[in-house]
């Protein structure tokens, strides 16, 4: 088992993974070459499953079964319908994690077990467990949550800034977009502030090119095609790379052949130009949305923008010039360009893990919490725990008695926001701490302890003041997947890899007892006139040997039979043929 510590960027359009190799981050391509990877994961009609670039490429013939952005599903209970069977997105991501897992141990050649795994600053607690989870599905032990930003930061390195910065990291992503503001002085990162939206990412400036598009399509053929999946799928693969075109050129070519049939049953062609222009005017909106999060978190911090000394980018949609003219347009300066923004958090997850197994100089990072975390009150009030942007990991200890005779316990609901009702925040919990039923009114107490862990997390312990021993509370999450029900899908995730790995393992098996055989028949072939008929039928006789295992056999059938046919082989090649040396 290998003591690296992979760093992971689980995105919502595109995943990433790095590891640290001779004190450097190094960025981990696919299997198909690339960097990143789409957080895109497939079914098939024959129940295989599909992640990444495959998922991606069959997505147009194949959408019903394919699942996209799931990472804004993250810490909620929706569930994905795929043939009769359901999936969480704790599941799905799961799913992801496992690929960028194997990636990373085909590329180190060993096992890999832990990751550090980014998530968005904004991400609330159920969304930070909904990830815990998922590494847990995967079978990865995530041994640390860091922030997007802040692993960014880590990415372009404090040689790389003054001793003592300031800096505002600017992540704008697929599905979602947070801003930063650390101070960086003596190999400390500190948080100050951290502001965001989780619903604004790349994939909104995609959909209002496809809505254009389709706006484009019913007036040069009256074609609605809301209801056909195949040609929205074809919509959406052309926005993106539309997007991405009109990041370098002033105008993008949209062609797409037969994307329906008109009320005839003719095939409809669409073609269209979409110039920087228009994607600016139509994108305005979003553009002009990022603006609130970055005043907000100035705000906080207590800095205007001349106190800022960097800003650093991360996120694909860092390069719509929109976006890189708005950012202008509020700091009065360019922001760095160092490091690519697609591999920024991936690099940074990597130096934190390399941090934390030693193999790098420590680094102290100083986060946040996102959003005030508080307890509701009988009057449907909010008491506030912790104020968001307060330092974690942080711990707060309050006592809680029983008011009432007979009471069977004391009750409390967890939510998060910054609304001084509690209805108006997002719940996160329920907890419940159980009392003896002789009890009278007021006459017990118990000191509870409600923190937030390095990563983000809620926790709750009670202790019974009167014994001092910890007490067993009910904590049930309102969102996400319940204990049982992650113990399950473990477990279920394990066996199902356990199978796929045999079935792997089968098929390298039988595809290298094919080359062998190939090889085989090539040097009988070669050599069949100046061998004697015994000589050949030992080596014929291996080659049966091999493909009967491929039948019938066991993995381990078809490599013992491998090895038997490759030693024939090389007592063949090495016999003297009739008086001539070969």
């Amino acid at each position: 088992m290998s003591d690296k510590i992979i760093g992971i960027d689980l995105g919502t359009t595109n995943s990433c993974v790095a590891v640290i190799e001779g004190g450097l981050p190094v960025v981990i391509p696919n299997s198909e070459g690339y960097p990143t990877t789409p957080s895109v994961v497939a079914f098939t009609p024959d129940g295989s499953k599909l992640v990444g670039q495959l998922a991606k490429r069959q997505a147009v013939m194949n959408p019903e079964r394919t699942i996209e952005s799931i990472k804004r599903h993250m810490g909620t209970k929706d569930k994905i319908l795929i043939d009769h069977r359901v999936y969480s997105p704790e599941q799905v991501s799961a799913l992801i994690l496992q690929k960028l897992k194997k990636q990373a141990q085909d590329y180190l050649g060993e096992k890999v077990s832990k990751a550090i795994v980014t998530v968005p600053a904004y991400f609330d607690d159920a969304q930070r467990l909904a990830t815990r989870d998922a590494g847990v599905i995967a079978g990865l032990d995530i041994v640390r949550i860091v922030n997007e930003p802040t692993s960014s930061a880590l990415t372009y390195g404090l040689h790389k800034i003054n001793q003592t910065s300031r800096v505002v990291v600017f992540d704008f992503g697929g599905g979602t977009f947070d801003v930063t503001v650390l101070e960086i002085h003596d190999h400390v990162l500190h948080v100050k502030a951290i502001n965001g939206n989780m619903q604004l990412g790349g994939e909104d400036f995609d959909r209002v090119i496809i809505d254009w598009m389709k706006a484009k399509l019913r007036e040069q053929s009256d074609i609605d095609i809301e209801n056909n999946v195949v040609a929205l799928q074809r919509f959406r693969e052309a926005a993106e790379a539309a997007k991405i075109e009109l990041s370098s050129c002033s105008s993008a070519l949209i062609k797409l052949p037969f994307i329906a049939e008109d009320h005839k049953g003719h095939p409809v062609d669409f073609e269209a130009v979409l110039t920087v222009f228009d994607f600016n005017r139509m994108t305005k909106h979003l553009v002009e949305a990022a603006r609130l999060p970055v005043e907000r978190v100035l705000e906080d911090a207590k800095l205007n923008v001349s106190h800022v000394d960097q800003i650093l980018l991360a996120g694909g949609t860092t390069r719509v010039p929109a976006v890189q003219q708005l950012i202008r347009d509020i700091f009065q300066k360019d922001p760095l360009r160092a490091v690519n923004p697609d591999e920024a958090v991936a690099i940074g997850a990597a130096i934190q893990g390399g941090i934390l197994a030693g193999e790098l100089d420590d680094i102290l990072l100083l986060d946040v919490v996102p959003m005030s975390l508080g307890i509701e009150t009988p009057h449907g009030h909010v008491a506030n725990l912790f104020r968001r942007n307060t330092h974690i990991p942080i711990k707060k200890k309050v006592v809680l008695t029983n008011n009432t005779d007979k009471q069977k316990a004391i009750k409390g609901h967890i939510v998060q926001g910054e609304s001084d009702k509690a209805s108006e925040n997002k719940s996160i919990a329920r907890f419940s701490i159980p009392l003896p039923r002789t009890a009278s009114p007021r006459s017990l107490e118990y000191e509870v302890t409600f923190s937030v862990d390095v990563d983000g997390i809620f926790c709750i312990d009670v202790v019974d003041d009167q014994t001092g021993k910890k007490v067993d509370i009910e904590l049930v999450r309102t969102q996400g997947l319940t204990r049982e029900e992650l113990k399950d899908l473990a477990e279920q995730a394990s066996l199902e890899s356990a199978e796929e790995t045999i079935v792997s393992e089968r098929n390298e098996a039988t595809m290298q007892a094919q080359c062998c055989l190939s090889d085989a028949e090539r040097m009988l072939a070669k050599n069949a006139a100046r061998r004697l008929l015994a000589e050949q039928a030992a080596v014929r006789q291996a080659m049966n040997n091999v493909r009967n295992a491929v039948l019938e056999g066991e993995t381990s059938d078809i490599l013992k039979r491998i090895e038997e046919l490759t030693g024939e082989m090389s007592r063949f090649g090495k016999t003297k043929t009739r008086g001539v040396s070969f």
